[in-house]
């Protein structure tokens, strides 16, 4: 496995990063430890989360694993915090009252005294000043609670201005910026990505893989494969980031795979963990085999041929599917069915 540091820290992390967000809803406790040991047994040190996974349980779960094994020191827990965990008005966002009690929260169910990082899920500065989150954080870090902070799916200027209050003030700074990153959308190209390059902080791009799009999972004509979570709600946030071009691009990809002696998957997986600036992509298996199949490219590299023929499928900082539609600020819209 080869590790890489997480931005400008001391950390170094796996280059595949296990997401655990299907945990205790699209994949069962049994299997979740399974694919927690593979992980670990291959080398995989860091592992993703959020205190509204699946009504908490996914922390849950990590936490009884690590626990019972004895294993919590071998992974670092990232986790985060901003959307609803509960039914109150000041059960969400990121006000120093929601931010303290999650974190006690997540601390509990995952059996930890430490979040090893916790980012802020979405950004909410506009409503909420970031100095009061921003405080919170830096209060959490002084008292041992976090080791390092950090953001997920936030424009670049707020990023900017995160790092220079956090300057001005002496607030722990944010380490990572965790963008939506796939050869279907590339918008992080533009300008997050290399802020974070210039400034120091890693990027854990999630949904690699485009929800399954770019692994061959969704038929060319778009439409939803059974037991997929885009044909669980087909109104909802997962089945509007599946367009018709996205799924044919998709398609195309797994014809390219074989002249590089991998499935669509791996070849979309290899490209987004080898783009310049990319720490490490968060993959999130629902099943020992994908897991196993996405760990055959965590020590292989893409050479200049494979970017090449990559971006000819879909250009550098462009999008045909839309992984932005939960930001709550890029609201440009994706043509295409």
């Amino acid at each position: 496995m080869e590790y890489r540091y997480l931005g400008r820290t001391g950390v170094r992390v796996s280059s595949l990063t296990l997401g655990c967000g299907n945990f205790g809803d699209m994949t069962s406790e049994e299997t979740a430890q399974r694919l927690m040991q593979v992980a670990i047994d291959n080398g995989i040190n860091l592992f993703d989360t959020g205190d509204s996974y699946a009504g908490g349980e996914s922390e849950r779960i990590i936490g009884r694993f690590l626990k019972g094994t004895g294993q919590r020191d071998r992974v670092l827990v990232a986790t985060k915090v901003y959307f609803p965990t509960g039914d109150g008005p000041n059960d969400q966002g990121l006000s120093r009252y929601h931010i303290l009690r999650s974190c006690e929260a997540s601390l509990r169910r995952l059996q930890t005294d430490r979040l090893d990082l916790y980012l802020c899920h979405r950004s909410q500065s506009l409503i909420i000043p970031i100095e009061e989150t921003l405080g919170a954080m830096d209060d959490l870090v002084r008292q041992g609670k976090v080791c390092y902070i950090g953001c997920s799916t936030y424009p670049a200027w707020q990023v900017m201005e995160a790092l220079w209050l956090s300057a001005r003030h002496g607030y722990a700074r944010f380490v990572v910026e965790s963008p939506p990153y796939n050869l279907l959308d590339r918008r992080a190209e533009i300008e997050r990505i290399p802020l974070c390059q210039k400034y120091g902080l890693g990027v854990l791009p999630w949904s690699p893989l485009a929800m399954g799009m770019l692994a061959g999972r969704y038929p060319a004509d778009g439409s939803f494969p059974d037991g997929s979570r885009a044909a669980k709600n087909p109104t909802g946030i997962y089945a509007q980031r599946v367009k018709r071009r996205g799924a044919q691009i998709g398609a195309r990809l797994a014809e390219l795979g074989p002249k590089y002696g991998l499935t669509a998957g791996q070849l979309a997986l290899l490209w987004v963990k080898d783009q310049p600036g990319v720490t490490s992509p968060i993959v999130g298996p629902r099943t020992l085999e994908q897991l196993q199949e996405m760990l055959q490219v965590a020590d292989m590299h893409a050479d200049e041929a494979l970017r090449a023929d990559c971006d000819a499928l879909n250009p550098a900082g462009t999008a045909v599917a839309d992984f932005h539609n939960t930001s709550g600020w890029l609201m440009t819209r994706i043509e295409g069915e």
